[in-house]
């Protein structure tokens, strides 16, 4: 492996406009009755007028959609975010291979917490009897920060409730659910650590369904129908 160019990171950390630092996140167990429950944070810290210049229920879906572009971008395009008319769609290369698919997406905002919701619908990789039980939720929480003029932006992402196939029922159970934990389960955190690194610049990616522009979004309000691909 190349050993890292000192110079190269250090103009990448002169370019961030946060500091992102990962916190520790309690792993909850997993069951077979009660699926997987998976939690990483992180505390961005940046100057309170970077902050207020995008603290707007927009910038929260343009947060919602970085986190899809990412996941294209770190898996070198083998994996393709799909926009449909009643969600989203995570295919490996084409559509046929679905392996997760969600329910449109679900946004609730307050004056300090913003967060999305996409309920779990189905998927190769979801187990038959967990098919609209779990959910991924990103959201932030802006807080004081210890400076003056700066805030900080704790950003979760979650998934709850999901039952993966890999983990299997019955007598394999036991050796599904540890499959998954150093398979499955490690590329979704290394990947989710990932995204939390990347929003140090705060370059987000612009909205393509723009359901928020404008509008103090009700708690729970779906977001408007669209039917696109994200093609990165």
């Amino acid at each position: 492996m190349r050993p890292r160019d000192p110079r190269r990171l250090f103009r990448r950390w002169q370019r961030a406009r946060a500091r992102v630092e990962l916190i520790d996140a309690p792993t909850p167990g997993s069951s077979e009755a009660d699926g997987v429950t998976t939690r990483q944070c992180a505390r961005v810290t940046l100057p309170k007028v970077e902050l207020d210049s995008v603290w707007s229920p927009e910038y929260l879906e343009r947060l919602a959609r970085t986190y899809w572009a990412y996941l294209s971008k770190v898996s070198l395009g083998l994996l393709r975010v799909v926009y449909t008319r009643d969600g989203r769609e995570v295919v490996l290369l084409s559509r046929p291979l679905k392996l997760l698919t969600f329910h449109a997406p679900e946004y609730e905002t307050e004056s300090d917490f913003g967060q999305v919701t996409w309920r779990i619908a189905s998927g190769i990789l979801v187990a038959p009897f967990g098919r609209s039980k779990g959910f991924l939720r990103l959201a932030v929480r802006r807080e004081e920060g210890k400076r003056p003029n700066e805030v900080v932006a704790n950003v979760t992402s979650e998934v709850a409730n999901f039952y993966p196939l890999i983990a299997g029922w019955g007598w394999f159970s036991s050796f599904g659910r540890w499959l998954y934990r150093v398979t499955q389960l490690r590329i979704h955190i290394l990947v989710t650590h990932g995204f939390l690194r990347s929003i140090a610049n705060l370059d987000l990616a612009p909205s393509k369904a723009a359901a928020l522009r404008g509008e103090q979004v009700a708690a729970g309000a779906p977001e408007g129908e669209v039917r696109e691909a994200e093609a990165a």
